[in-house]
């Protein structure tokens, strides 16, 4: 019985240090005019798979994203945004790809 939970054990352990890293990714998103437009926007980013955490500033038009590089991307990410009305871009010095 002790080595079963041993064994399980370790073998928990080990899927966490193999787990990936989530990446983050830093967007500049346009026509954000109020804080009714992060609602959107994040209910835009829930349809995503993949993403872990996310943070919208309204005021300086920046969604910063935490996601799984096996379930999603960058590009993708932007996409959401941008087709939930907010163009948004990968902000220079932050690729999250």
């Amino acid at each position: 019985m002790r080595k079963i939970l041993l064994s399980s054990v370790l073998t928990a352990w080990m899927g966490l240090t193999w787990a990936a890293t989530p990446k983050q990714v830093v967007l500049q998103v346009e026509n954000v005019t109020c804080p009714t437009c992060s609602i959107t926007i994040e209910k835009a980013l829930d349809k995503v798979p993949g993403i872990t955490t996310k943070r919208i500033d309204t005021r300086a038009a920046i969604v910063t994203v935490a996601f799984d590089t096996e379930r999603t991307n960058a590009a993708a990410i932007a996409k959401a945004i941008t087709e939930a009305g907010f163009p948004a871009s990968v902000k220079v010095g932050t690729n999250g790809d």
